[in-house]
């Protein structure tokens, strides 16, 4: 019923739009290589005789909260970019660049910094950045309908797939109903702890191999890059099997998204429990850091997406909100982590991970009891949302 108003042939993947979800995706992977590029090269710019966990937390904050502040506008610009039926597959091809970023960075870092020097290392991700902002000022437009370089068809395609929400009536946001949702808050909660435990592994990933494994920078790089590798694979994995799950009717919306939210917020506490007691070699040691960065990824099929089922007119605004929250715990992750570094490295490791697995198992509970699948009354497109 939806698709009549649409145009018979509508572009596919080599399309304006699949190509903006692309550059998206590398502006992500730099965006991450700035962020994650200090981490690695704060362990050679340290003095041999310093802590390795010493920096500058306020620069780390300023870079998480760009970090977010990027992610919570892209998310705006798929509202008028995406049609309804490919958001799916536009956000995840714009955010896995998220996971691919850390690896990239931290894969070729390490052999910067080892040839060229650490400064080398922001020079050339600086120059890059440059160049993609740049780019993004002459590709980009507001509105696919003003854009020069589109095809007619492709903007016939956006705009009127668009226009059956644009045209939908008018209401006033529900504030009211929203606070007192606890399918919401599951899900806000959740992107919380999120946040909360991938900051601190993106962080100080680089710092804990230095310290426990104690190997060089280079060898470093190559290991703190495999955990994102394997976090790109496994939202990847994610994804297509939360659809086919949907698509076959295996589970319900609901059984999808709680399946994916306890692999993606829980595993991670089973293998830094195992990184913390089980982990007596090397190799014990690389493989549950592996496991606790990657499995982080599930909950792109899971919490990260819930938003879109329970309250599709509000996508935006709740991915606004759950990403100031997730901004929030990322900042006190970082700069807690640091201040119990410099106060007890003695037991700072445990200290960091038991208070990351509380927020999880706490955060996963929550979502478990209050979770929703269905379209929530207060966001549901009738005249009654009103209060």
């Amino acid at each position: 019923m939806e698709n009549q108003c649409l145009p018979k042939k509508a572009p596919g993947f080599c399309s304006f739009r699949y190509g903006l979800a692309i550059f998206l995706h590398f502006c992500n992977i730099v965006i991450m290589a700035q962020r994650v590029c200090l981490n690695l090269t704060m362990v050679a710019m340290v003095n041999s005789t310093e802590p390795p966990h010493l920096h500058n937390g306020s620069t780390l904050e300023t870079l998480d909260d760009l970090k977010g502040t990027v992610s919570t506008g892209q998310h705006g610009v798929w509202v008028k970019w995406a049609p309804p039926l490919e958001r799916g597959r536009l956000t995840s091809m714009t955010l896995s660049g998220f996971s691919m970023g850390p690896f990239i960075v931290l894969l070729v870092s390490g052999f910067i910094c080892d040839l060229l020097g650490w400064p080398m290392v922001f020079y050339i991700f600086g120059i890059i950045g440059c160049v993609l902002s740049l780019s993004w000022f002459l590709l980009f437009y507001d509105d696919p309908k003003d854009h020069p370089y589109m095809s007619t068809s492709e903007k016939d395609y956006i705009t009127s797939s668009l226009n059956q929400q644009v045209d939908l009536p008018r209401q006033s946001l529900p504030i009211k109903a929203m606070l007192k949702s606890l399918p919401l808050w599951a899900i806000i909660v959740n992107n919380f702890a999120f946040i909360w435990c991938n900051s601190f592994l993106v962080t100080y990933t680089p710092t804990f191999i230095s310290t426990v494994i104690h190997v060089n920078i280079r060898e470093n790089g190559l290991l703190s890059s495999l955990s994102y590798l394997f976090a790109y694979i496994c939202g990847m994995v994610a994804g297509q099997l939360s659809d086919f799950f949907l698509s076959r009717k295996i589970f319900s919306v609901l059984t999808v998204r709680k399946l994916f939210t306890t692999l993606g917020i829980f595993c991670p506490v089973i293998f830094i429990m195992c990184l913390l007691y089980l982990s007596f070699d090397f190799y014990s040691t690389i493989i549950f850091l592996i496991f606790a960065n990657s499995m982080l990824s599930f909950s792109f099929g899971g919490c990260l997406i819930n938003a879109l089922d329970i309250a599709p007119r509000y996508y935006g605004l709740i991915k606004a909100v759950s990403s100031l929250f997730g901004m929030t715990g990322g900042l006190i992750s970082s700069t807690m982590a640091g201040l119990i570094l410099n106060q007890d490295p003695e037991n700072a490791w445990h200290i960091i991970f038991f208070l990351m697995a509380g927020i999880n198992v706490a955060s996963l509970t929550f979502y478990l009891l209050f979770a929703k699948g269905e379209i929530q009354d207060w966001a549901k497109e009738t005249e009654n949302t009103r209060l």
